[in-house]
C-alpha cells in the first residue's frame, strides 16, 4: 500500500508536500556537493593539499554517495521514506560541520558522509513519485527532482563563488550549511507522512525476515539486464557533470582559456543551470510521446557536440555561456534511465531499483574521478596546465557518450506508447 492509499485531496497534498520537501534536501546537497569547485584555492591552502589531492578529498563525496545508494533504495522499500529521509539530511549536515574544522582527515569523513546522506534526497523523492503518482507523470516528476537538485549545483556554483571573492570565509560557509542540515532533517521529519503497512509484511517476515525481502529485491533488480544498462547510460552521461565541470570546471577555463575567476564560476555554473532547463523538459517530452529511448538517445547525441565544442571548438564560436547552458540541457537526459529502470523491475521494488541505478552511476563518477586528475596531471608533467592537457585528459568522455548511445540501442522501451491497450470488455 502506497503513501496515497488514504482518502480525500488532503493525502494529496501531504505527499505532493513531502516530494517537495524532499527535493528542497536534493537542491540543498547539490550546493554543497558542487561548492568545492569554487573555492579551491581557500580549500587547498587550508588542508595543505595540492589541487589534485584536493580533487581527491572531495570526490569523497561519491564514494558515500555511490554505496549508500543501495542502502537508501533498500531502506525506502522496507522502512518508508519518513524514517529514512531526515536520517540522511542529518547526515549531511554533520558531514558539513566536520568538513569545516579544516583537519584534513575529519574533513575527508565529513565528506563522506555529505555523500552518504545526501544519496537519500534523490532516492527518497524518486521513491515518493514512483510509488504514488501516474506512470504518464513519472518520468516529468523525476525531471522535475532533478531540477531542483541543479538549481542546487548552479548555487553552488552561481552564488557561492561570488560570496567566497567577496570575502566569505570558506569555513563560515561550511558551518551554516551544517546547521541547515539540521533544520532540514527536523522538517523532513515533520512533513513527510507515515506510510501505512503493507499487508503481506507479516507473512514475510514469517519466511525468514526483512533480510530475505532485501535480497530477493537486490537479486531481481541486479540480475536485470536492463538495470545494468540503465546504470551505465546514467553515468556515463553524468561523468561530463560530475567530474570536468563540478570539479575541475573553473580550473578548466581559467588555466585553458585564461578566463577570470568570476566569469569562470558564472561560464562553469551555466551547465547545472542548463539541468534545470533539460531535466524536466526531457521528461516532459518522455512522457508526451510515451518513448524513452528516443529522448535518451537525442540528449546524448547534443551532449557528445557540445563536449567536442568544449573542448576543441574555436573559442567565440558561441555567445558565453551558451555552450555551457546546452551542455546542461540536453545532459538532463541522463535522469531518463531512473524512469527506465523503475519500469523494467517490478513496483515493489521501486526503492532498490533507483538505488540500484544510482549506485552504478555514481560508481563510475567515484572510481574514474582520481583517474581522470592522473590523466591531467600526467599530461601536464605535474607542471602548468594548458588547453592541450586538458584535452588529453578530457577527451575519453566524448567516447563514453557515444558508449552511452550504443547502449541506449540495447535498452528495452517502457514508455507508456508500447505498452499493449488492453481490449474492450465485451
Amino acid at each position: 500500500m502506497t503513501l496515497a492509499s488514504s482518502d480525500g485531496k488532503g493525502a494529496l497534498r501531504a505527499i505532493t508536500i513531502a516530494w517537495l520537501v524532499t527535493a528542497i534536501y536534493y537542491f540543498y546537497q547539490y550546493v554543497m556537493r558542487s561548492a568545492p569547485a569554487v573555492m579551491v584555492p581557500e580549500l587547498t591552502d587550508a588542508f595543505g593539499v595540492s589541487a589534485v589531492g584536493l580533487a581527491s578529498l572531495v570526490g569523497l563525496f561519491y564514494f558515500g554517495y555511490a554505496p549508500f545508494s543501495l542502502v537508501a533504495g533498500v531502506a525506502m522499500d522496507q522502512l518508508g521514506p519518513r524514517s529514512a529521509v531526515p536520517l540522511g539530511a542529518a547526515t549531511v549536515g554533520v558531514g558539513a560541520l566536520l568538513f569545516a574544522t579544516g583537519d584534513p582527515t575529519i574533513a575527508s569523513i565529513g565528506r563522506f558522509l555529505q555523500g552518504a546522506g545526501g544519496v537519500f534526497a534523490l532516492i527518497g523523492a524518486t521513491y515518493i513519485v514512483t510509488t504514488n503518482f501516474p506512470a504518464s507523470r513519472v518520468a516529468t516528476l523525476i525531471g522535475v527532482t532533478q531540477m531542483f537538485g541543479m538549481a542546487g549545483g548552479s548555487a553552488g556554483q552561481f552564488l557561492v563563488g561570488p560570496a567566497i571573492a567577496s570575502g566569505v570565509q570558506w569555513d563560515h560557509f561550511w558551518l551554516v550549511m551544517g546547521v541547515a542540515g539540521l533544520l532540514i532533517a527536523a522538517l523532513l521529519l515533520a512533513l513527510i507522512p507515515r506510510r501505512e503497512p503493507a499487508p503481506a509484511a507479516p507473512q514475510a517476515h514469517a519466511h525468514g525476515g526483512w533480510l530475505k525481502d532485501v535480497g530477493v529485491a537486490f537479486g531481481s533488480v541486479a540480475t536485470n539486464p536492463q538495470s545494468i544498462l540503465c546504470g551505465l547510460i546514467a553515468g556515463l552521461m553524468f561523468i561530463p557533470t560530475t567530474i570536468f565541470d563540478m570539479v575541475w570546471g573553473v580550473r578548466f577555463l581559467q588555466e585553458a582559456h585564461d578566463m577570470p575567476y568570476t566569469s569562470a564560476v558564472m561560464r562553469s555554473a551555466a551547465v547545472p543551470f542548463g539541468w534545470i532547463i533539460g531535466c524536466p523538459l526531457m521528461g516532459a517530452v518522455s512522457d508526451r510521446i510515451g518513448r524513452r529511448k528516443p529522448v535518451i538517445i537525442a540528449g546524448a547525441s547534443g551532449l557528445l557536440i557540445c563536449l567536442v565544442l568544449i573542448l576543441y571548438g574555436p573559442p567565440g564560436l558561441l555567445p558565453p555561456y551558451l555552450l555551457g547552458l546546452f551542455t546542461g540541457i540536453a545532459s538532463g537526459a541522463a535522469m531518463i534511465p531512473y524512469t527506465v529502470i523503475k519500469e523494467a523491475n517490478r513496483p515493489e521494488y521501486s526503492g532498490t531499483a533507483t538505488g540500484v541505478v544510482n549506485f552504478i552511476n555514481f560508481s563510475l563518477s567515484a572510481l574514474l574521478g582520481p583517474v581522470f586528475g592522473g590523466l591531467l596531471m600526467r599530461a601536464s608533467g605535474g607542471g602548468e596546465r594548458e588547453l592541450g592537457d586538458y584535452q588529453v585528459a578530457f577527451e575519453p568522455l566524448i567516447y563514453g557518450v557515444g558508449l552511452a548511445i550504443i547502449l541506449t540501442l540495447f535498452l528495452r522501451e517502457t514508455g507508456t506508447a508500447s505498452r499493449p491497450v488492453a481490449a474492450p470488455a465485451t
